[in-house]
Order: C-alpha cells, then sequence, then structure tokens
C-alpha cells in the first residue's frame, strides 16, 4: 500500500490531479469551461509537468545515471529535479500566457515552480520529501481556489485533502524514505510557496 501510494502520488503526477480538479470544480460552481480549454489545461500539464521530466528520468535511467524512478539516492535528484523546473516553466508560460488562467491559478503555478527549485536545492544537502511538497502544493492549490471563488470548504473536503497528505507521509515513512522531519518540510513548503503568496495578494493588494 505505501508503494501503490508513492506511485499514485509521485510528485510530477500531482500537477495534473490539481488542473483536473480544478477544471471539474470551476465548471460546477462557476462557469463551465469549454471543452477544449479542458483538454489544453489537462494534456499540457500532464505533458509539461509529468511526461517531459519522466522522460528525461527514463533517458537518464538507461545511461545508468538513475537508479529507479523514485529517486532515492539524493546525490542522483539534481539534474532529474532541473528537467522538472523546466517543464514547470514551460507549464506557467502554458497556464498565464496560452490559457489566460483565473490569478489565483497563475500562483499557484509560480508557486510549485519555485518549490521544485527549492527542493533542487535544498536536496544538495538534505532530503526534503518531494512527494510531500506535491501534496501540500495540491492542498495550497485548493485552498487558494476556495479562496478565489469565496468559498468555505466543508468538513469532508477538508479531511480529504489533509488525508490524502497524511496518508503520503505514511508511507513515505513506512518505506524509510524519509524522516519525520523531512516529510512535515515538503509539506510545509508546498502549502507555503502555493498559498501564502496569493492571500497576500488577496488581502494586500
Amino acid at each position: 500500500m505505501a508503494k501503490m501510494l508513492g506511485v499514485l502520488f509521485y510528485p510530477l503526477f500531482v500537477p495534473t490531479y490539481g488542473m483536473a480538479v480544478f477544471c471539474y470544480a470551476f465548471s460546477l460552481h462557476m462557469q463551465p469551461l469549454a471543452p477544449v480549454w479542458i483538454s489544453v489545461a489537462v494534456a499540457g500539464t500532464f505533458f509539461l509537468t509529468g511526461l517531459l521530466p519522466l522522460t528525461a528520468i527514463w533517458l537518464l535511467m538507461r545511461k545508468g545515471e538513475v537508479t529507479d524512478l523514485q529517486i532515492e539516492d539524493p546525490k542522483e535528484r539534481t539534474i532529474p529535479y532541473l528537467y522538472a523546473v523546466l517543464g514547470f516553466a514551460f507549464w506557467n508560460y502554458l497556464v498565464i500566457r496560452i490559457l489566460h488562467a483565473p490569478d489565483f491559478l497563475s500562483f499557484v503555478a509560480i508557486g510549485a515552480t519555485v518549490a521544485i527549485a527549492v527542493v533542487a536545492w535544498i536536496n544538495r544537502f538534505w532530503k526534503i520529501s518531494a512527494h510531500l511538497t506535491g501534496m501540500g502544493g495540491l492542498t495550497g492549490g485548493l485552498m487558494s481556489y476556495c479562496l478565489y471563488i469565496g468559498a468555505v470548504p466543508t468538513w469532508g473536503t477538508v479531511l480529504l485533502w489533509f488525508g490524502l497528505s497524511w496518508a503520503v507521509m505514511l508511507a513515505r515513512l513506512r518505506l524509510n524514505a524519509h524522516t519525520p522531519l523531512q516529510v512535515c518540510a515538503g509539506w510545509l513548503l508546498g502549502i507555503t510557496t502555493t498559498f501564502i503568496p496569493y492571500c497576500i495578494f488577496v488581502y494586500a493588494v
């Protein structure tokens, strides 16, 4: 179960989940989104933040520079992270310039890119959890969406968001992939970069 959660919520898959949830929620609560917009948003997110970095990791595995998909060895993570940052940067261009997404989504995309870059830097001397950074980013993105539409999430929704993060956290600890401090730091980094900047924008600007 721990391994399954690690694969299901692999950091490079989480942005696609978030974009799909946004498209569904926005169409449900605000106004229907055009099918073409949804297709470009979800497919583009998967390609730029998922498939592109994963292809780079696969090529590095073929060359013997990376031993496995999870990249458990911190020494092997720097180059894959740089490819991920590049993919996320192109994703920002897609979200902001091509899709003209709502401002909260632009903040989330930029924040997620910053989070990946920070993880890449921290990983040089400390193995912060990328899985929990992704889950924190997903939670922060969903909270930003609620702030954007002026809605208060139900207790069930809140428990689902934080419950998934808690499950992934326990999974990473169960696999001895991280220490408790590393997973907590990753989650806090993710939610801080994707939620706090938009809060400041809304209430201060």
